[in-house]
């Protein structure tokens, strides 16, 4: 018996002596909003808006001050300590560290409250290459990089609910025409010919650098939508659309009829290209690293020398960043003493959303007042449902870590990802409890950020148990507790002229950036937004979030004021 038959058996026997029988009554469900204080974040706003900050109870000073504890601002942190600057201190509304990078835990189970996976980074993502070998991920043998496998995600790795039951893969291949499968043909030449006419990396700002920020074939892909751009190449084939529209929600909060054209090309071309069925796959290129807990497992790596040395401070929600002749001033509120604190410093990393940025840098510069009133962000959501036991499931593929539904009926609804799926125990994954993490990008639902801020747990709950019953029709029996955790502006969505615009604030920054480290090594510049006392590092300055573009913003930022 293979291994995959061998989990769906075991699975089907253990959820045979574990499940309640059908006569037994419903449980109540339980849960809530968890993960992020919207409060807070609104009664900041409205502190804002009223216009005066109460006096400071106390003045602190550091060497640096880093606004904002995501993925940019943990990276400027760490960038700091590498060139041996410790005397700094980072402000962070939240409690924890990670931005939507965070973990999280559901009756006593680990469980991602964001992104939950990072893609094995390619050569020009070299500063997250360096983080990976100095956590332990990756090592050099004999010659060439491995990576540990124990968190690279374990097989098999992603199914679609395509037709009544469940394929491999997310592509939908099965029962599919010759003239669907055409088209998947098509479009990966048109990715690979548009990676010919010009290299696209991961992150973006890797490009920048030369005497214009895109090249011409790009800035006509930046021009357009996705949608717009898949009509004039005629293609239209339903599959393949649901598809593509997919990946879009899933990397930028929105489909193709909202993301430019280079957007969507560059998902694939900065990566590991598009595979029509059949095609030779590159499996090495294709893995993703990924914890119970996601990408909070790398974002509690980073947070825990800075909370070790005192540098971490959570609960301090940054009001105003005021900029002077001799350094700058920031005024925060530590919401667990009620007080306004006052921290002074030569320098600042502002790593900020950019539409906070602009509220709180008082007389912004004119880059980053221009920058908030272009960028578009979505709203996300991750409703994290703790399970009793396995669930029943349909015909076709196993269980995997990430499973989709083909046209999922709740609204930008991306399926779910298993919390156990990584454990070790395999007995433990097949019939013990489970955390299922279910998605949904709220980026084209009409009014999607007041719905979050107004609308009851409840409401999120009962449309993500409703959509994943088709698949699982006694999930409703086996669900024990479910966590809503909301982000009103999760993340920048990469609208048409973002990465022209962008990418020419990214080019005037690089002057006088590069850096020489106490060893004598020289550092290469990094496009880093910046005045004469304040650095910009956030994952929006690169017009789209994801880990390896904040990653890298933020280590630029740390050695620009180092």
């Amino acid at each position: 018996m293979q291994r995959r038959q061998f989990l769906v058996t075991a699975a089907s026997a253990a959820t045979a002596v574990l499940l309640p029988g059908c006569d037994d009554a419903p449980r109540e469900l339980e849960g809530g909003f968890t993960g992020v204080n919207i409060e807070r974040g609104h009664a900041l706003r409205d502190l804002l808006q009223g216009g005066t900050i109460p006096a400071p109870a106390v003045v602190r000073r550091a060497q640096v001050i880093i606004a904002g504890g995501g993925v940019a601002g943990l990276a400027a942190a760490r960038s700091l300590r590498l060139a041996g600057v410790d005397d700094f201190a980072l402000l962070e509304l939240e409690d924890s560290a990670g931005g939507n990078s965070r973990g999280g835990a559901v009756n006593g189970i680990t469980c991602p409250l964001g992104a939950h996976y990072l893609p094995v980074p390619g050569d020009d993502a070299r500063e997250v290459q360096d983080l990976l070998e100095e956590l332990g991920l990756r090592q050099r043998v004999a010659g060439r990089w491995q990576y540990d496998e124990r968190h690279l995600c374990h097989s098999p790795q992603e199914r679609l609910f395509f037709d009544g039951e469940w394929q491999e893969g997310l592509l939908p291949v099965h029962g599919v025409g010759d003239a669907t499968l055409a088209q998947y043909r098509r479009f990966a030449q048109a990715v690979d010919a548009e990676s010919r006419a010009a290299r696209f990396a991961m992150p973006a700002l890797k490009l920048w650098g030369s005497k214009q920020s895109l090249a011409q074939s790009q800035q006509a892909l930046d021009a357009i939508t996705f949608a717009q751009w898949l009509a004039q190449q005629g293609l239209d084939d339903e599959h393949l659309r649901w598809y593509l529209d997919y990946c879009c929600r899933d990397d930028y909060g929105a489909g193709t009829a909202r993301v430019s054209a280079w957007a969507g090309i560059h998902y694939f071309a900065s990566r590991h290209g598009f595979h029509a069925p059949g095609d030779a796959v590159d499996e090495a290129r294709e893995s993703v690293l990924t914890w119970p807990e996601g990408n909070g497992w790398i974002t509690a790596q980073l947070a825990a020398p800075l909370r070790a040395g005192g540098q971490l401070r959570t609960g301090t929600s940054v009001l105003r960043i005021t900029e002077g002749r001799h350094g700058v001033d920031v005024d925060a509120l530590n919401h667990a003493t009620g007080n306004v604190e006052r921290w002074q410093a030569p320098r600042c990393i502002v790593a900020l959303p950019v539409w906070v940025a602009a509220r709180v840098v008082h007389n912004p510069p004119a880059f980053l007042a221009a920058a908030a009133q272009r960028l578009q962000t979505a709203p996300w959501l991750v409703a994290n449902m703790h399970i009793s036991a396995p669930l029943t499931d349909r015909p076709g593929a196993a269980p995997a870590w990430d499973s989709v539904l083909y046209a999922d009926p709740t609204a930008g609804g991306l399926g779910y990802v298993d919390a156990g799926h990584q454990r070790l125990d395999v007995r433990a994954t097949l019939a013990g409890p489970t955390v299922l993490s279910y998605y949904q990008a709220l980026g084209d639902v009409p009014d999607g950020r007041q719905q979050l801020a107004t609308r009851p747990w409840q409401h999120w709950a009962e449309a993500a148990l409703a959509a994943l019953a088709v698949p699982h029709p006694d999930l409703r029996e086996r669900i024990t507790r479910i966590e809503i955790t909301r982000y009103g502006h999760a993340m920048a969505i990469p609208v048409p002229g973002a990465q022209a615009f962008l990418s020419q604030i990214g080019l005037k920054s690089m002057q006088n950036n590069a850096r020489v480290l106490s060893n004598g090594e020289r550092v290469a510049p990094l496009p880093t937004p910046t005045t004469a006392r304040l650095a910009f590092a956030h994952s929006d300055w690169s017009g789209y979030s994801v880990f390896e573009e904040a990653f890298t913003r933020g280590h630029g930022a740390g050695l620009a004021v180092a």
